[in-house]
């Protein structure tokens, strides 16, 4: 057997793997052949507190679980015993799900090159922010190092170009879902039901949701799901403009949950203001909701549009007028919505489930080490 016949040797390694239902992207990999060592953390510690690895059905692949270094720092933590576990296991490649100016990233790069493997990082990161040393450095390394990069959105790949980084970029995101947990009701909701799901923070645009909202005419009622800084604020705004009747308040709720709490929606909003320092990444609520068969709504900020493609309805972020008018065309169409949550579902299944991810991947690894066919048309 010759060494483009044999299964491709991957480690792959990130601290998001900690959550069970990330780990399944691993398992589809594991599907397609690939020789995959999946490398996770203890627990990852944040602002939101510990979050310990969750169980799950790691068969499939080999996990190997490693003490973290500065657990809690985004920029400074790094996988102890990674280099030994590189020279150990002798990886085509090693595939970093953190982004290049992170110190975890950089070191197993460097780990990478010693023991011959290719190496691929992936980014978030859509706004071009010049960073101190020695974030620059690292960043700089990972550059010249990497075979390829992933980016999570359109915009970060632009962001890689801008700063000079000249190797392959695969727009893919970092996740995707679970269509068997995320599918649609029986029937859809007889009532028009606003649904908002995540942060209650200024950038997220709650706000404009509510007024948007209450400029409605007929029967509606929203629905906000979440905690945040502003929700005493936003409670207050209901009052104000006299809908808090029509909002109920829901606590945030574990995992398992969120598929049941989407199907009861006839429509999702996600009304993100970007600012100077932050706009949307990605928005992984509109994928969970559009595989649930909820049409979805978006502003224009980062990558919303992307992500909503044709599937959905897309206002220009701050606009309050145009979202109102966005939400008053789905109240008044039953038959839009219903077009627009068959479209949802149908995009989920082609290009955000886990099982796609997982195959764009490997095309990629197939590129690095030129085997296969090549890259699908979101290279960049």
């Amino acid at each position: 057997m010759t060494a483009s016949d044999r299964a491709m040797r991957v480690l792959l390694a990130s601290k998001a793997y900690v959550v069970a239902e990330y780990r399944r992207k691993a398992a589809e990999l594991a599907e397609l052949g690939v020789d995959l060592t999946l490398v996770a953390p203890a627990s990852w510690q944040d602002e939101r507190g510990r979050s310990p690895l969750e169980p799950g059905d790691d068969s499939s692949y080999r996990l190997r679980v490693l003490p973290l270094a500065l657990n809690g720092h985004f920029h400074l933590h790094w996988f102890r015993g990674l280099g030994g576990l590189i020279r150990q296991e002798r990886p085509d490649i090693v595939h970093m799900e953190e982004e290049p100016y992170n110190l975890a990233t950089a070191l197993a790069l460097a780990a990478a090159r010693r023991s011959g493997a290719r190496a691929v990082f992936f980014t978030w990161q859509n706004l071009n922010r010049r960073y101190p040393v020695p974030f620059r450095l690292l960043e700089r390394y990972c550059y010249r190092t990497a075979s390829h990069a992933l980016s999570g959105n359109t915009e970060a790949a632009a962001v890689l170009r801008a700063k000079g980084y000249t190797g392959p970029v695969t727009v893919l995101p970092q996740f995707g879902v679970d269509p068997d947990r995320f599918s649609p009701p029986p029937a859809p909701p007889k009532d028009f039901v606003i649904g908002y799901v995540g942060r209650l923070v200024p950038e997220k645009g709650v706000d404009l949701l509510l007024r948007a909202a209450g400029g409605l005419t007929g029967e509606w009622s929203l629905s906000i799901l979440g905690a945040g800084p502003e929700a005493k604020n936003l409670q207050g705004l209901a009052e104000q403009l006299g809908v808090a009747p029509r909002v109920r308040w829901h606590d945030p709720v574990p995992s398992p949950h969120v598929p049941a709490h989407l199907r009861s929606l006839a429509c999702l909003v996600l009304p993100s203001i970007s600012r100077p320092h932050w706009k949307e990444q990605f928005g992984r609520v509109l994928v969970e909701a559009m595989a649930c068969g909820v049409p979805v709504v978006g502003s224009d900020s980062g990558e919303i549009p992307n992500v909503i493609g044709p599937a959905g309805l897309v206002f220009p972020e701050g606009d309050v007028a145009a979202l109102r008018a966005s939400l008053a065309r789905l109240q008044s169409s039953p038959a839009l919505r219903r077009e627009l949550a068959v479209a949802g579902r149908q995009r989920v299944l082609e290009h955000y489930t886990q099982a796609a991810i997982a195959r764009e991947t490997v095309r990629v690894y197939e590129a690095v080490l030129g085997r296969g066919t090549g890259l699908s048309l979101n290279a960049q």
